[in-house]
């Protein structure tokens, strides 16, 4: 089977610098921007100042997540 995807990319020079990509990757983490935004969520308290102003009308008693967890989730995953 032929392989039909590119070691690496080269994009010219900027400057006296080469600019390339390559796809090994690594050892990245898809969710480290994520922490840092729970921190500075944390700080600044967005995700609780959005959940005291909506109005939960969820039976208290059936409630598992936090209306501030919900609120955070949905944040943290735009």
């Amino acid at each position: 089977m032929p392989k039909c995807t590119a070691d690496q990319m080269e994009f010219g020079r900027l400057g006296r610098r080469r600019v390339e990509a390559n796809f090994e990757g690594g050892t990245l983490s898809s969710d480290g921007g994520v922490m840092l935004l729970r921190q500075v969520d944390r700080k600044i308290g967005l995700s609780a100042a959005v959940a005291a102003a909506l109005h939960d009308s969820r039976a208290p008693d059936l409630i598992e997540h936090t209306l501030r967890d919900l609120v955070a989730q949905r944040l943290y995953g735009l």
